[in-house]
Order: structure tokens, then sequence, then C-alpha cells
């Protein structure tokens, strides 16, 4: 049996809050409640602006496939509209080794479709093919 290469490496593991590895393994699992409680535990701590900004639009962007989830796609809109917001507050191409462009593309490919009618209550959802989140090979500093 052929195991999915790793979204992570060992130097990750070292160099980042368990907080943060916790939720990227939660939601490429899918469970989008759970990484937004893994995240959330760090971003309720003492952090430094530009990682309380990241991790809070990472947990916004969890909670936008949760609400999915749960049959809510206008509180899904809201959330990936302020996960959006808060990247481009952030404007930095890397943070914490993901590539923020690549991610935030994967995000629009699968929820842009919540932008395309006055209430997306409306519409039937496309079938989705969620962002996996994988680490960049270097470390990047997040203080």
């Amino acid at each position: 049996m052929q195991t999915a290469a790793p979204h992570y490496s060992d130097e990750h593991i070292v160099a980042y809050p368990i907080e943060y590895i916790a939720g990227i393994d939660l939601y490429n699992a899918g469970e989008y409640h759970a990484a937004h409680d893994a995240w959330e535990e760090r971003w309720m701590g003492p952090v430094g602006p530009d990682e309380k900004l990241f991790l809070q639009a990472m947990i916004q962007s969890a909670v936008a496939f949760h609400h999915l989830q749960i049959g809510r796609p206008g509180a899904a809109r809201r959330m990936y509209l302020m996960a959006k917001e808060k990247f481009a507050r952030l404007n930095q191409p890397v943070f914490m080794s993901l590539d923020l462009a690549e991610y935030q593309a994967q995000l629009d490919r699968a929820l842009s479709w919540l932008l395309t009618v006055p209430d997306p209550r409306e519409i039937e959802p496309p079938e989705l093919q969620p962002p996996m989140i994988s680490l960049l090979p270097a470390v990047t500093p997040f203080a």
C-alpha cells in the first residue's frame, strides 16, 4: 500500500507550534471544526500580531468548510470573505512555510461559487475540492 506524501517535515514539527501542525492534519482530514479548535488554542495565547492574523485567517477558512458541511452556505461565504481579507492584510507570500498564494488559489477554486449569487442558499453547491495544506520545505520565521 502506498502512502501519501507527508504534508510537512520533521523540521516543521520542531520549528512550529504543535497546534499549527495538529490543525494541518485535522484540516487535511476534513475535520474542519477540530482544525479550527487546534488553531484557535494557539491564536488565543501570547502570539505576535502577524501570527495572530495568519491563524485567524486559517481558522476562518476552516470554519467556511465546516459551515458547508452543516448546510450553512451563507455563513460559509462570510467566513471565506473574512479569511480573504485577513490574508490580504497579512500581505506575505509565505507564512509558517505555507505558500499563501497557492493556498488562497485553492480556497478560491473551492469557494468562489459562494460569491456568484446574492444568496448562496439558492444554488446547488458544486462538488467541492477543499484545499490540501502542504508546507514548503524551508522553515520560515513567524514571530
